[in-house]
């Protein structure tokens, strides 16, 4: 097959590409180029795709052999991920930019342009495992989630639980997991891959691993979003009503969030106090006690389905829910109900045990065991 490398400028998509190289496919590698500031600098371990990246993926792909290209998709970044970022924050939600630079970036941009290109395949560095199911009809059209010849493939959580990425690439649905190659999916530990990644002299095997929010290289992102969307003053109030407290910005909060509050009034129990709710249209913040952060019945639209659904009010299914990128998944039950985008995009989840801290505009991902299921943005949350 002629596969699309994504090189990060990593040791992952490094590990990843040279092992589509040793299987077999014409392999072509490509860094994406997300920043519009030519000269940002990683800052150590935060953030990525920076100039220093670009010279690794590059390194990496002289060390394997393979050609190599930046493509500039900066724009589409801006346009796509920050901007979602920034209305979601502005609209009282809390967003998870890396699921939707997945979806609207590599599993979109990315994977549309190599396969206009005549590219087979998009190959990552991300930790998930793809498995072919049951074979369906063997016909010679591939309906979602399946291949030419009637195998559906399905995306499960990676070998080694601390690294899977099933959670952020749930988004990206079956028709384009039928294009994705994640070889690391088998890896048991990030160990060996830096143990593999320094045994092919490839330079990036002692990199930092990138963390927080790769577009807030410097980890302030109260400070990002007040730069971006300015100062809002308004007010934090209790469950009762009263003022409690004051603010720069409501969009600077999020659910279950202790810290930062800085409340001029304490409780009258002297209990901390975490944010329960954000409203944009008062532009107030509800703080209360953390017990009434549980909640056990879920709200979610814009569903993304692995497997076949109805929409149905006795469709119930067992399942395991998960709400954080390495969050713990608890037991729910759930059903497919009509939603904004169609008949099967709303979702609704019953769960076996409270979870804490939930927020609107989280990624719910439904599993089966390690198989996803399905994914959709929360929009409402009860106790």
């Amino acid at each position: 097959m002629r596969v699309l490398a994504a090189l990060s400028g990593g040791v992952d998509s490094a590990v990843a590409a040279a092992r589509a190289v040793d299987a077999g496919h014409d392999v072509v590698g490509v860094h994406m180029a997300l920043s519009r500031n030519r000269d940002e600098f990683r800052t150590g371990s935060r953030g990525c795709c920076s100039i220093e990246d670009a010279g690794d993926a590059r390194r990496a792909a002289d060390v394997l052999g393979i050609p190599y290209y930046v493509w500039d998709l900066s724009d589409r970044f801006e346009e796509t991920v920050v901007a979602d970022f920034l209305s979601e924050y502005a609209a009282g939600r809390t967003p998870n930019p890396c699921v939707r630079c997945n979806e609207h970036i590599k599993f979109e941009a990315l994977l549309d342009k190599g396969v206009a290109l005549g590219f087979d395949a998009v190959c990552t560095g991300h930790y998930a495992r793809i498995e072919t199911g049951a074979q369906v009809d063997g016909s010679s059209t591939a309906g979602p989630g399946e291949v030419r010849g009637g195998v559906r493939r399905e995306l499960h959580r990676a070998n080694d639980s601390a690294k899977d990425q099933s959670y952020v690439l749930a988004v990206m649905g079956p028709d384009r997991l039928a294009r994705a190659m994640f070889p690391l999916g088998e890896a048991p530990s990030k160990d060996e891959v830096r143990a593999e990644a320094a045994a092919r002299g490839l330079g990036v095997s002692d990199k930092p691993d990138s963390y927080d929010i790769c577009f807030v290289a410097d980890g302030d992102t109260q400070g990002f979003l007040r730069e971006r969307l300015g100062t809002r003053p308004g007010d934090v109030v209790d469950t009762e009503g009263t003022v409690v407290g004051a603010h720069d910005g409501a969009y600077a909060y999020t659910v279950g969030q202790r810290k930062g509050l800085a409340l001029g009034r304490p409780a009258p129990d002297g209990r901390p106090r975490y944010v329960l709710d954000v409203r944009p249209a008062t532009n107030t913040v509800v703080v209360g006690a953390a017990e009434l952060l549980t909640v056990t019945a879920l709200q979610a639209d814009r569903a993304v389905w692995f497997v076949p659904v109805v929409s149905s009010d006795e469709g119930w299914f067992g399942c395991s829910v998960q709400v954080r990128a390495h969050g713990t998944p608890v037991p729910a039950h759930a059903r497919a109900v009509s939603g904004a985008q169609g008949p099967t995009s709303g979702v609704e989840v019953r769960l076996d045990e409270g979870l804490r801290g939930v927020a609107p505009g989280q990624s719910v991902v439904l599993y089966d065991g390690t198989r996803v299921l399905g994914q959709a943005t929360l929009t409402a949350s009860s106790r």
